[in-house]
């Protein structure tokens, strides 16, 4: 939901990620600036700089950014002007008047020798606008979610990306490439076509590359006896799944695959070493599972179709700090329905029903015992 807080420029439902410099609020910094260290800058022009910046937080991070570059374009030392546009606010000033500004700092407190000064300017100002224009920034973002929490982020692509419950994700968008690792948890990409620019999802070792599609990569830790495992499950249009470039070369555990709409790929992580023997990764599976059921927690919801308890558990507690334990002996019993996630005592209440248990509620957990 978006409250008062609005969205950002990239589209971002939640505050505290960077705001999105378009080309076109770059330029106009690159204008301002160069404005501004013109020979005709005054007053009534600071002012309407001042007034273009409030528009809005990227605006602020334009200029901001166009102001560190020209500066380090020019050679200026960053601590010099700041001395020298202290020393020229009038005493007892404070805050007040043309001291306050940091647009009238720039032009009151310190001073090009001349004549070279414009020369300079125009120099430093030709190469922020380079930068700001013809190189746009690249926008690096790291977004994640709390338990039980989701999350939707719209990325300056146009790109939806949905996070579900204790989910890390890192984005990076630039000219070239659109790439976003997935460090744990579930994430749905409904990815906007772009067929200069593929769409790279790295995943435990694995990347699927898209240009325009749909798809979910769900990241399992390792952890009871499992091994890490990650599910890749295409919705909609197509996918290449391979293994990522290693730094150190080694035999490929993953061929490359094409998905077809509707398939679901699961890889499960390296088996790892045992008496000093590396054994062979599983081999990728493929299944075509039910889509309401992969999709669910979109809608708040789990759907079990004969899932046997402990997995039915596991998936439950993803959305609760308080956690779902059941004696050793119920692991054979098997759940079916549709139940709410981040509800964990109406679903042990549900599956003590269900299976004549009973619950017993503890400070930091509830359990599932036979009667």
């Amino acid at each position: 939901m978006i409250g008062a807080e609005g969205r950002d420029g990239q589209g971002e439902e939640r505050q505290g990620s960077e705001p999105v410099v378009t080309r076109e609020i770059a330029a106009e910094a690159a204008v301002w600036i160069a404005r501004l260290h013109g020979p005709d800058r005054s007053n009534h022009m600071e002012r309407e700089c001042l007034a273009w910046q409030a528009r809005s937080a990227a605006h602020r991070l334009a200029f901001e950014r166009g102001t560190d570059l020209w500066m380090e374009a020019a050679g200026v030392d960053r601590a010099a002007v700041a001395r020298a546009a202290t020393a020229s606010r009038p005493e007892g000033r404070g805050g007040e008047g043309q001291g306050a500004s940091p647009a009238n700092g720039y032009r009151h407190g310190w001073h090009w020798p001349r004549p070279w000064a414009l020369a300079l300017s125009l120099t430093a100002t030709a190469l922020v606008v380079g930068a700001l224009v013809c190189q746009p920034w690249r926008d690096i973002d790291s977004y994640d979610t709390g338990v039980g929490e989701q999350r939707l982020v719209i990325l300056g692509d146009g790109t939806r990306m949905s996070l579900n419950t204790s989910t890390r994700v890192k984005v990076e968008l630039d000219q070239t490439q659109r790439r976003v690792r997935v460090d744990g948890g579930e994430a749905f990409f409904e990815v906007a076509k772009d067929a200069s620019r593929p769409f790279v999802v790295q995943a435990a070792g694995a990347e699927v590359t898209a240009t325009g599609t749909a798809f979910v990569v769900r990241l399992t830790p390792p952890g009871a006896g499992a091994l890490e495992s990650l599910d890749v499950t295409l919705v909609e249009g197509q996918v290449l799944v391979r293994e990522a470039e290693r730094r150190v070369a080694a035999a490929r555990s993953l061929p490359p695959i094409v998905m077809a709409a509707g398939e679901r790929l699961r890889v499960r992580g390296d088996q790892g070493t045992s008496g000093g023997v590396t054994a062979a990764p599983a081999q990728p599976q493929r299944d075509r599972p039910r889509m309401d059921q992969v999709l669910a927690w979109k809608r708040g919801e789990a759907v079990f179709d004969n899932a046997t308890l402990p997995q039915a558990l596991a998936e439950m507690n993803r959305y609760s700090t308080t956690p779902i334990m059941a004696d050793p002996s119920l692991a054979v019993l098997r759940i079916s329905g549709l139940f709410k996630t981040g509800d964990s005592a109406s679903f042990a209440q549900a599956v003590a029903t269900l299976h004549d248990l009973r619950v017993r509620e503890l400070p930091d957990r509830l359990e599932l015992l036979p009667r």
